[in-house]
């Protein structure tokens, strides 16, 4: 098959890992694979390394950024069709809201092509504003009128977009996040390292987060979660791996809470360092304002570690409430801390929690299942439409 994958930028996040791991795969089993992707980097680091060095076809859509710039955004799709008219492809895979929506336009006409798109998250969310969220929301119901299936990293995005009225139920097909989960093997060895570069021995319990530094990454409300769990127990030291713009302000926040001096700040890791870092963890904290399913969360289920976090979007179909970590209300600060300190008080909890995290997360995360789902569903679409 010749299957186009579009997406809005290549930083190190968890749709462009899915993505590119997708587009290894299906060129790995020999189908001809091209990815588009605008320019923009981040704080967060660039993947476009990784994406060029792999063997696949790849090309840059100079127009296509992520922040709204109107007077170029029919030059990008313009670009994307240019593309699409070159490569001819039998599937065009979209990825993200802005690749999403101007890829999917720009497809639309197409004949004897199937188009797929993946909702990682959720365009319109929780923190944005209402007249926003209305807007997005008007674009995907467009959008869902040319596109063959839509792939979710989770039921809960289904749940969404139906009730939203993007498009009937039977559009949807749950594919799970594939992860190379052979990264997130438990290694005592690697931990012990870890824990020794951030000064923690044995009798501390490390609560780790892995998240930009941004609003609605949830640090406004960990912040003072920490703080109260911090002074209820002296055991508590806190690692961040990230960056992000709002560094700063949250470091004035640790230290006006007294707790700057147990917090451990690692700073942007690349993908298979975080996976060695997370091992010194003892619980990981995961407080996004909204996600599709938090890839961080089942990481650290892989590594045999609990996590604590919100009970939102996909987060409850890996952590299972006291079974494989604690669920906790949105922005709920007693409760956040409470988990902690219950995880910290009950490490045998914690290791029976991380132990079935690890059963449940290993063959639904597995990024070769996610190429056999994906494969199957371009195959099937390709049939119906001949």
């Amino acid at each position: 098959m010749r299957i186009c994958h579009v997406i809005t930028r290549l930083i190190i996040g968890g749709a462009q890992e899915n993505t590119l791991l997708t587009c290894e795969g299906l060129h790995d089993r020999g189908h001809d694979v091209l990815l588009l992707a605008g320019p923009d980097t981040g704080l967060e680091g660039s993947l476009w390394d990784r994406a060029t060095r792999y063997g696949y076809r790849t090309a840059v859509i100079d127009s296509m950024h992520r922040a709204i710039r109107p007077w170029s955004e029919w030059r990008a799709a313009r670009e994307l069709r240019q593309a699409y008219d070159q490569f001819n492809p039998d599937i065009i895979h979209t990825h993200s809201s802005k690749a999403g929506i101007l890829g999917r336009f720009a497809a639309r006409s197409l004949s004897n092509c199937a188009i797929v798109h993946t909702i990682h998250g959720m365009s319109f969310n929780r923190t944005q504003p209402a007249w926003v969220r209305r807007i997005y929301a008007g674009l995907e119901r467009h959008a869902a009128r040319y596109t063959s299936r839509i792939v979710s990293v989770a039921d809960a995005m289904t749940d969404q977009a139906v009730a939203a009225g993007i498009a009937p139920r039977d559009r949807y097909t749950t594919i799970y996040s594939g992860m190379q989960t052979e990264w997130f093997t438990p290694d005592e060895d690697k931990r012990r390292v870890a824990r020794q570069k951030w000064g923690a021995n044995d009798d501390h319990i490390v609560v780790g987060t892995v998240a930009r530094l941004f609003r609605n990454k949830g640090y406004e409300q960990l912040i003072p979660a920490m703080a109260h769990a911090a002074a209820k127990d002296e055991r508590l030291r806190f690692v961040w791996i990230g960056d992000g713009a709002d560094r700063d302000s949250y470091l004035h926040q640790l230290s006006r809470e007294g707790i700057r001096d147990r917090v451990t700040l690692t700073g942007l890791l690349p993908p298979d360092e975080v996976a060695d870092s997370m091992q010194g963890f003892d619980m990981l904290v995961h407080c996004s304002q909204w996600e599709g399913l938090p890839r961080t969360v089942v990481q650290a289920l892989l590594l045999e570690i609990p996590a604590v976090s919100f009970d939102i979007d996909g987060a409850p179909e890996v952590v299972i409430d006291g079974e494989t970590g604690k669920l906790v209300p949105l922005n709920d600060i007693p409760a956040l801390s409470a988990a902690m300190l219950h995880l910290a008080s009950n490490p045998q909890d914690g290791r029976s929690m991380g132990g079935a995290g690890r059963v449940r997360c290993l063959s639904m995360f597995n990024h070769h299942h996610m190429i056999d789902q994906l494969e199957s569903l371009y195959s099937d679409l390709l049939d119906s439409s001949r």
